[in-house]
């Protein structure tokens, strides 16, 4: 089977914990990763929203020199451009969890492309230079915000709005040219959480030709997170469906950044859960396309 993940947190322990991407107690690994014929991995650098403005762009620095030494080492690709989800069956792919590293400064949008960051979710869950995520629902885009978007645009790096709050998502959607991304978030209707994206983003989302990713932590599964299973994430996964979301839905697993039901803890369970897909009635068609082919093809004409 093929699988392509739009959003982990593993190069995170990676940098902080000194460790290696390849390390067996991690839920992702590259050896795990290469039991599946084809797989991407999107692997995001987390930004805390506490740390200083210096150490959030030292943090940045060392996970690119990290991926970069982790992908020499274990011979798995960093993502460059489009060609290289294309023409690779493995790939690693650079992401950002929280633009608050750019620090005001517009210039360091340049930052991202030259290391070869694909897609920014533009905050965490406080405020930033960028906007207000979901714990600062009173807050969109700010001056320099506004002033981002089209420069994350002209610099070919997706826009990852999972996080958001309500207003930055719909400032976002009203500037946008380029389609949207919610690469780990779940459907609202289903789990009230203040995490995931209600039925009218997920529209935006779809009319713009983005991507929804399937997020596996318990708090944004169900409102009981204690019994959350993979039975839940299948609800979301109707839900979305329900909406029209066939070339829209993907995965954005959360793995090693989230508290993760048994029956999904790990990379290698992502069988489980195309099983499970198969036996609610879905085609083996459509489950590629949530699995692999919806992210696939979107990075492939990004």
């Amino acid at each position: 089977m093929q699988y392509f993940d739009l959003h982990c947190d593993t190069l995170y322990k990676a940098v902080t914990d000194n460790r290696s991407l390849n390390d067996p107690s991690c839920q992702v690994s590259i050896d795990r990763g290469r039991n599946f014929s084809r797989w991407t991995q999107c692997m995001a650098i987390w930004i805390p929203d506490d740390l200083t403005p210096k150490a959030q762009m030292s943090l940045f620095m060392n996970a690119h020199k990290c991926l970069i030494a982790q992908s020499r080492r274990h011979q798995i690709p960093i993502v460059i451009d489009s060609s290289n989800i294309r023409d690779n069956e493995f790939n690693l792919m650079f992401t950002v969890e929280n633009g608050a590293f750019l620090a005001g400064d517009i210039s360091n949008v340049d930052l991202l492309q030259k290391h070869s960051v694909r897609m920014m979710t533009l905050t965490w869950n406080g405020k930033n230079c960028i906007g207000g995520g979901a714990d600062a629902p009173d807050l969109g885009l700010t001056e320099f915000g506004r002033r981002c978007i089209p420069e994350l645009e002209q610099s070919s790096v997706v826009i990852d709005i999972s996080h958001a709050s309500d207003r930055l998502f719909n400032d976002v959607a009203n500037m946008a040219t380029k389609p949207l991304v919610a690469s780990h978030s779940n459907s609202r209707a289903v789990c009230n959480h203040r995490r995931n994206i209600t039925d009218e983003q997920f529209q935006i989302i779809k009319q713009s030709g983005g991507l929804v990713g399937l997020n596996f932590h318990r708090d944004f599964l169900s409102a009981s997170p204690d019994t959350a299973s993979v039975k839940d994430l299948l609800l979301h996964a109707e839900h979305f469906l329900s909406l029209g979301g066939e070339d829209v839905l993907c995965i954005g697993s959360d793995f090693d950044g989230s508290n993760i039901p048994h029956d999904l803890s790990g990379i290698e369970k992502i069988p489980i859960l195309w099983e499970e897909f198969l036996k609610i009635g879905y085609t083996e068609q459509l489950v590629q396309k949530i699995m692999y082919y919806n992210a696939h093809n979107f990075f492939s004409a990004f």
